[in-house]
């Protein structure tokens, strides 16, 4: 049975235990994240956690769990960006309209089922089945830099780093309105009670559950012109990993993202295919030679078609 070891992080005291493990193992369905609790998978110097208890900081856990078996199906019919490749990591551009990973085995039209096609041995790497190495999910209409590990090790390496919040991530978002000076923004999302797949304000609505804390922050680039519609393109950073986390907080500030039909307002009648946000650089540790690591992502064709190719 595996056994993974990690410490516990100063800021991470406090939190549920249900939670923390569902930090590292965001692909894993929640009713399995039950059930290796409930099995008492999780322990703390040999003493079982159950799932509602508090975690404290600095100390070492071990997980002990059996790996979910399930046949995903490899495709080799869908094309490959690679931007980036070496013993440890995988770099691809994700097009808009591609999911990063399959919901079910069955599913075959993601960007997992394409890596599987490609680098076999990815097979098993990450938490699930379904997870096929991938680090970080971006939204399915979210075009950009998808970073992939290639080992179960390096996978365990690059989660820690995400999980500790040391990877920098920078986006590009074009947005409705101009925009003149830079912004931090710091909201606590929650899951829309009432509309699955929606991110709200915890402070706004007072019956959700598990308000989750999302911090951004952006900077102008340069004013963009789409028809008659003033707007602007943006360099977004973000330092937590909140679900539909920059386009729910831009649009909180009046910033919708061009072409977001969920979170855009009145966007709903405008005729694009995707909103436009595109994932364009992630610095890191390299795993294997613990050197600092810059990747770009070079915006998309259709991106660069709604800018007018102007410099991104």
């Amino acid at each position: 049975m595996p056994v993974v070891e990690r410490t516990s992080f100063p800021d991470e005291a406090h939190l549920r235990v249900d939670a923390w493990v569902a930090k590292y193992y965001p692909d894993v369905p929640k009713r399995q994240l039950r059930k290796w609790l409930d099995e008492g998978a999780l322990r703390m110097n040999g003493v079982r956690c159950s799932k509602g208890d508090r975690i404290v900081g600095g100390a070492k856990y071990q997980l002990m769990y059996e790996p979910i078996a399930a046949a995903l199906a490899p495709n080799p019919s869908i094309a490959l960006d690679v931007l980036y490749e070496d013993d440890a990591l995988i770099a691809v551009n994700k097009p808009a309209a591609l999911d990063c990973q399959p919901n079910r085995p069955e599913e075959t039209d993601t960007l997992g089922n394409a890596l599987l096609a490609r680098w076999p041995a990815l097979e098993g790497v990450g938490e699930s089945p379904l997870t096929c190495g991938v680090l970080h999910r971006i939204d399915g209409d979210t075009s950009g830099m998808v970073l992939v590990a290639k080992t179960q090790q390096v996978y365990e390496q690059m989660r820690a780093q995400f999980a500790a919040h040391t990877v920098e991530k920078h986006y590009r978002a074009l947005v409705c309105g101009s925009v003149a000076t830079a912004m931090r923004l710091e909201h606590y999302l929650a899951h829309n009670p009432r509309c699955p797949g929606r991110m709200v304000d915890a402070a706004v609505w007072r019956d959700v559950k598990r308000p989750m804390r999302a911090v951004t922050s952006y900077r102008p680039l340069h004013p963009v012109k789409v028809g008659a519609l003033p707007c602007t393109l943006l360099d977004v950073c973000i330092f937590t990993g909140v679900t539909h986390q920059i386009r729910a907080q831009l649009s909180l500030a009046g910033l919708p993202i061009l072409g977001d039909r969920r979170y855009g307002g009145q966007q709903k009648q405008m005729p694009f295919p995707r909103h436009f946000l595109h994932a364009y650089t992630i610095a890191f540790t390299h795993p294997l030679s613990n050197e600092p690591k810059l990747l770009k992502a070079p915006l998309t064709e259709d991106f660069q078609r709604v800018l007018g190719h102007q410099p991104n």
